[in-house]
């Protein structure tokens, strides 16, 4: 027997990913892809699957909910979903079915991207295909002579574009409030702006522990969340204090800049996220930025539970938060 030929595991997230040292890699916990479909049967959400970028290639999942009249406009929200940037995608049940649930409730149309994942891209490539999907979102609010070749009709004929939204959940939460901060200092096409974003248990995390945090509860998480970023993004500058996940670091940007008018920060008690995203909500609310920043909090629940329980009480109260948040 050659041992040299023997498949090897050369780098993981235990129970999440693993890479072998023949190059392939094995995504544990993803969930079956499912296809658009021209109406849902449980919501009557349209949705379908278009190439946005050309180079790079990109996907994303449009959504469109059934509509009163033809010429109706209703806020576009642009979602980044989450599975710490080395996992899932837009056309995974879980998401397809929650989309299909908030562009239903929220009377949304939704544009959710199928950003590239680590290991075969690492960060920050997973910030910038989503910068570049929300760009070309803006880039239909013109005359019809000027949208880009690939423009998509449901968004030049149904997106209101005084109501941009971004949205995400874990990973796609940090994307959000990435996106939020470049969105400060870098303009988007034809004058749209980020009306608002929401941010639900997103991924922040540090090398020490701030404010309240438990040390013994901080080093436990500290383990999975070191290991996470260091896969995703193994030449991070200043490693797990980098501001892109660390944004209550010394070498973040002040949160003034965030370039959206408001924000919902959602969370759970039991997550181990918890008490940094609080703090987080917290330097939001207490810094110079001009816009308006709510905080949900759920008793008795972990990470992201409505993403898999949307029918549960507590899912359907979240969901609902967000679909009123979309129409405030």
């Amino acid at each position: 027997m050659d041992l040299t030929s023997k498949k090897e595991i050369v780098s993981e997230i235990p129970k999440f990913i693993r890479v072998y040292n023949d190059g392939t890699i094995e995504r544990l916990n993803d969930m079956p892809r499912v296809p658009p479909s021209p109406q849902d049967p449980e919501t009557n959400v349209s949705s379908k699957d278009i190439l946005f970028s050309n180079d790079p290639p990109l996907f994303a999942r449009l959504y469109l909910p059934k509509l009163s009249n033809k010429k109706q406009k209703i806020p576009i929200l642009v979602y980044f979903h989450g599975g710490a940037f080395c996992c899932e995608s837009p056309f995974a049940s879980h998401h397809h079915k929650y989309c299909n649930i908030i562009a239903s409730q929220g009377n949304v149309v939704i544009f959710s991207i199928e950003y590239r994942r680590a290991p075969e891209h690492f960060l920050p490539t997973q910030y910038n295909d989503c910068w570049l999907g929300l760009n070309w979102v803006a880039s239909h609010n013109t005359t019809i002579e000027n949208v880009p070749k690939n423009s998509d009709p449901w968004i030049i004929n149904h997106g209101d574009f005084n109501k941009v939204f971004i949205g995400g959940d874990s990973s796609g939460a940090n994307i959000v409030h990435n996106i939020a901060m470049r969105a400060g200092v870098e303009k988007l096409p034809y004058g749209v702006k980020i009306f608002g974003a929401y941010a639900n248990h997103p991924f922040f995390w540090g090398s020490k522990p701030i404010g309240f945090e438990n040390v013994e509860k901080f080093e436990k998480t500290s383990e999975t969340s070191n290991l996470v970023w260091e896969f995703v993004y193994p030449c991070a500058p200043f490693g797990i204090d980098n501001p892109n996940v660390n944004p209550l670091g010394p070498m973040a940007p002040n949160l003034s800049t965030l370039g959206c008018s408001k924000m919902l920060v959602t969370i759970a008690s039991n997550d181990r996220f918890r008490d940094r995203t609080f703090l987080y909500y917290q330097a939001v609310k207490e810094s110079e930025w001009k816009g308006e920043v709510e905080l949900f909090e759920e008793q008795d629940e972990d990470h992201v539970y409505y993403m898999f329980h949307p029918h549960s009480d507590k899912g359907k109260k979240l969901i609902k938060l967000v679909a009123d948040f979309l129409h405030k």
